[in-house]
């Protein structure tokens, strides 16, 4: 990892009970994530305050094959739905029709960007990823 260190982690099992406690990339706001099944897919589930986004839970594995493949630290790049993402960023794969899933990881229409800044933190606490934590401009790779 380069930069900060690590983003604190208060634990928690994943659960719905015991959700883990993560900080974003930059280390300025906190959020839970959890798994859980919904219309038969695995999600996670990411509570930011009083917002709850949803992300197919088969994004961990797809994103750290893909930056296995990468072989380097790419650039996070988070940007809301709305906004367009940079392109050759973890929030453009996010999203592309070239990912494993063909679009969107997030799954609540209006909600499905900021890939980029939910889900590094939460495969960093996994051991799945380093994750950049500077003010701007972070950066994750594969583990």
């Amino acid at each position: 990892m380069t930069g900060q260190q690590a983003a604190p982690s208060d634990g928690g099992s994943g659960t719905a009970e015991d959700p883990w406690r993560l900080r974003t990339p930059p280390l300025s706001s906190e959020f839970t994530m959890h798994r859980e099944v919904k219309d038969g897919r695995a999600i996670l589930v990411c509570t930011v305050g009083k917002t709850v986004l949803h992300y197919d839970a088969r994004c961990l594995e797809d994103l750290r094959a893909m930056l296995m493949a990468y072989s380097d630290w790419m650039e996070l790049g988070a940007a809301d739905e709305q906004k367009p993402a940079k392109a050759g960023t973890v929030e453009a794969w996010g999203r592309s029709a070239d990912n494993p899933v063909g679009g969107w990881y997030g799954l609540k229409k209006g909600l499905r960007g900021r890939f980029a800044m939910y889900v590094p933190p939460l495969m960093e606490r996994l051991g799945m990823a380093e994750v950049e934590h500077l003010p701007r401009g972070n950066r994750m790779r594969a583990v």
